[in-house]
């Protein structure tokens, strides 16, 4: 056979494999997980120049607004999740969102007086059945591990059960976890908007005891050295923290993969800066009351392809 014969069949094989190639691609690329790229499209991330999240403004270490700056771990956590979808922190605005709110997503604008609905919110919102089966709400995988908790004035008592309290004023915040879980042990609750109103509650002497996650009450204790006592006691069972993303499913896959990377990663160090520079400095003073589970909680891996034949990781 000729050298000219041989190299063009040398071409026409190499051009069978590279059609090959292709119609495997696309095959497989039709049949298996979506891209990262087309879970952006879908989520309508591609043409968004600025990422809306709701979280608290009043609750130390968790995130607290000063000075027109939010700070605390859900901030942090928010910031991780952004970075991944492919928002600059420049590019993430945060707004105030109540805690009835936070499963329609409406939070209040100041600038413009509005309310408007937010893309994530990252704010205390614990996962539960109720809140799951709710269709307003789609949870990501969770993010923090805490137990509900109760704080009092500054004392040397020690309350053994939430039923303990039977009969007292116990300030918590409204549709939370921690209401019901007081009236099963007996005790009236009193809800409020922010849990900042239930502490100065607490200070003034209207209610003999505050309840809610212990993430959230540690931080009081923390900025105020010698004016609380945090109590280890609440229902049994963790409180776990979730992201909502609303309706969107592409949403909570991108969600979920920004948190499974932040879990699987060991050069990936943000979830734990963030634990150690919120919460963390807060355990000494909450003792004996573990603040949360120093660890992120396990997350499963989403169904993300990274090449037409790969899934994510």
């Amino acid at each position: 056979m000729s050298l000219a014969a041989r190299v063009v069949r040398l071409c026409v094989v190499i051009v069978l494999l590279v059609g090959a190639v292709v119609v495997a691609t696309v095959a497989v690329a039709g049949l298996g997980p979506p891209s990262e790229e087309d879970l952006r499209r879908e989520a309508g991330l591609l043409d968004k120049r600025q990422l809306l999240i709701g979280v608290k403004d009043d609750q130390p270490g968790m995130a607290l607004r000063e000075n027109g700056v939010y700070r605390g771990f859900d901030v942090e956590i928010a910031y991780l999740v952004a970075a991944d979808l492919g928002f600059a922190p420049a590019d993430v605005r945060f707004l105030t969102i109540e805690s009835e709110d936070r499963a329609r997503r409406q939070a209040l604008d100041v600038k413009t007086n509005k309310i408007v609905t937010v893309d994530l919110v990252v704010a205390t919102f614990s996962i539960t059945k109720a809140r799951v089966d709710d269709p307003d709400v789609m949870f990501s995988a969770p993010y923090l591990r805490t137990e509900q908790s109760v704080l009092t004035r500054k004392t040397t008592n020690k309350y053994e059960a939430l039923s303990d309290l039977a009969g007292e004023k116990v300030c918590t915040l409204n549709t939370t976890t921690s209401a019901q879980n007081l009236r099963t042990a007996g005790v009236e609750p009193v809800g409020k908007n922010k849990i900042s109103e239930c502490v100065r509650g607490l200070e003034s002497g209207a209610y003999a005891a505050v309840s809610t996650d212990a993430a959230i009450l540690a931080g009081f204790v923390y900025r105020n050295p010698g004016k609380f006592t945090i109590h280890d006691i609440g229902a049994e069972g963790s409180e776990l923290y979730g992201i909502n993303v609303g309706r969107n499913k592409a949403l909570q896959t991108l969600v979920n993969l920004a948190l499974y990377r932040s879990y699987t990663e060991p050069t990936d160090r943000r979830w734990e800066t963030a634990y150690d520079d919120c919460l963390r400095v807060e355990q000494p003073a909450a003792m004996p009351q573990q603040v949360a589970v120093a660890q992120q909680p396990e997350v499963d891996r989403p169904r993300v392809r990274i090449w037409p034949w790969e899934t994510e990781p």
